[in-house]
């Protein structure tokens, strides 16, 4: 009998949300597929964390608690079931985790300048993981401001707020490929919201292009 991963459920509800990564996990190298699937659900546990529910105090718990498990890791321990495939890779998990003390203020920011703020000290952090989990270059200014933008709209979908403007596409360096390709399925999200379409999945030829687009960017 087949025992099920623990991680299955954090990973099936990511790709329930996402399900645009059936089609463009396919430019992704395959030893890396499953890696980028585990990241990316790590990184809706914590925006879930931050930026959703109707009382911000369990979101605060739930970032603690992500604070001491991804300094855990650097030292080889876990308690998350994603920490089984993400913890022993060699990555910055506890700047990633400091960088989480950020994210309270970005909830309800009280100005641009204070989300902004925030929201790059998470972003740097974002990205160097990036770089050590999939390769990449130097991050410039374009790519951390990319990645802000990503997670403004990340934000915005999850509270169920105003949609900002459609992410661009960037020719900024340090932008990983799984990066690249997660923002084809926001840019495509956002334009769908945006006309009114309900349906999650575009057009299966028009997404395929748009992901060999931002493969053969890199």
């Amino acid at each position: 009998m087949n025992v099920p991963d623990p991680a299955d459920s954090f990973l099936d509800k990511w790709r329930a949300r996402w399900p645009e990564w059936e089609l463009l996990s396919v430019f992704v190298p395959a030893r890396q597929r499953d890696t980028a699937a585990a990241w990316f659900t790590l990184l809706q546990e914590l925006g879930d964390a931050a930026w959703t529910g109707r009382e911000p105090a369990p979101g605060l718990a739930k970032l603690a608690w992500w604070q001491e498990e991804l300094a855990g890791w650097r030292k080889g321990a876990r308690r998350h079931p994603l920490g089984q495939s993400l913890h022993r890779l060699a990555a910055p998990w506890d700047e990633l985790g400091r960088a989480l003390a950020a994210l309270p203020v970005t909830r309800t920011p009280a100005g641009a300048d204070e989300d902004g703020r925030a929201l790059e000290t998470f972003g740097q952090a974002l990205l160097a993981c990036e770089a050590a989990l999939f390769g990449g270059g130097a991050t410039d200014a374009r790519a951390l401001a990319a990645v802000v933008d990503d997670l403004r709209a990340l934000r915005a979908l999850g509270q169920g707020g105003p949609l900002p403007a459609t992410p661009g596409r960037t020719t900024a360096t340090g932008l990983s490929l799984p990066r690249r390709l997660q923002r084809v399925a926001l840019r495509r999200r956002l334009r769908g919201q945006a006309t009114g379409q309900s349906a999650v999945r575009p057009a299966t030829l028009q997404l395929l292009l748009a992901g060999w687009r931002a493969a053969r960017r890199g």
